[in-house]
């Protein structure tokens, strides 16, 4: 059997740009162990397996190369704008293993946009031991944070360690111990490591390392900017309503934009961008 993989780069209007991400339309049939191949294979962060259910539904499920994620951010929007190209703008509901992700798309200027409604978002303390551990693999000094914007773990889908530097030219020297890295957060259950810099109350910049995915890091990380969403919120850093926006990529070469806006009355955090093809296969 042929199975379609689509490519998109997620937050970005250019090729070069953005996150990749692979898509599989319809993975019905697929077994876990060919979806993990598969993700391999294209090497990207995430890969999106859809298997269609209903009118504008899907059951959504993301393999890094490395592992099964439960939620993944920059494949959303790559899997909904190429949903929205094939079959018109619109709402689509995401069934992930995080819970129900609703997504809507139109056309802007020409380009489909996308934007997710992650889950209810959650923000808990950062045991001190693991707080230590990260900063030595990441080769960070305590007082290298930022002190405004303290440490957490923060959740919209998938467990994220927020960590704030003091300076753009801290956050853009990532030099860190994978392996090490990697084993602290698969002790804590962590996705990604959020590293943030605040350049104004209202944009920030990040870097998310990756290593329990088999990615040193990630040009674009939509699931962890959710999780920031709600950490901004939890700790009062914001007033909402409110949008901020998330530089992400740029010292990858990789430049990507994500809109993160939070809501006054609802928990969940909204998480908007573009994707644009980058190619189309198929694999027996």
């Amino acid at each position: 059997m042929a199975i379609e993989i689509l490519r998109y780069a997620a937050f970005t209007d250019r090729p070069e740009g953005g996150n990749p991400a692979g898509i599989v339309p319809d993975a019905r049939g697929l077994d876990d162990a060919r979806r993990l191949a598969i993700a391999a294979e294209l090497g990207y962060s995430e890969t999106a397996f859809l298997e269609p259910r209903g009118a504008r539904e899907y059951d959504v499920r993301y393999f890094s190369p490395l592992a099964e994620v439960p939620f993944c951010g920059h494949a959303t929007i790559a899997a909904a704008v190429a949903l929205a190209e094939r079959d018109g703008p619109g709402g689509l509901r995401f069934r992930t293993r995080a819970g129900l992700v609703p997504v809507e798309t139109d056309r802007v200027d020409g380009r489909i946009r996308a934007t997710l409604t992650s889950v209810a978002p959650r923000v808990e303390p950062v045991p001190p031991a693991l707080l230590t551990q990260a900063l030595q693999a990441l080769r960070w000094r305590s007082d290298e944070l930022d002190p405004a914007l303290p440490a957490r773990i923060a959740y919209a889908g998938a467990r994220h360690l927020i960590l704030a530097a003091s300076s753009r030219e801290r956050l853009a020297r990532l030099d860190y111990d994978f392996d090490a890295l990697q084993a602290a957060m698969l002790e804590a259950d962590l996705t990604t490591v959020a590293l943030i810099w605040r350049q104004t109350p209202h944009v920030f910049h990040a870097r998310n390392p990756f290593p329990v995915g088999g990615v040193v890091e990630d040009p674009a990380t939509g699931a962890a900017a959710a999780a920031f969403g709600g950490y901004l919120r939890a700790l009062a850093l914001v007033d909402p309503p409110a949008q901020i926006t998330i530089h992400q990529g740029h010292d990858m070469g990789r430049p990507s934009r994500i809109e993160v806006t939070i809501d006054a009355t609802r928990p969940e955090i909204r998480v908007g961008g573009g994707a644009v093809r980058l190619a189309e296969t198929t694999v027996g």
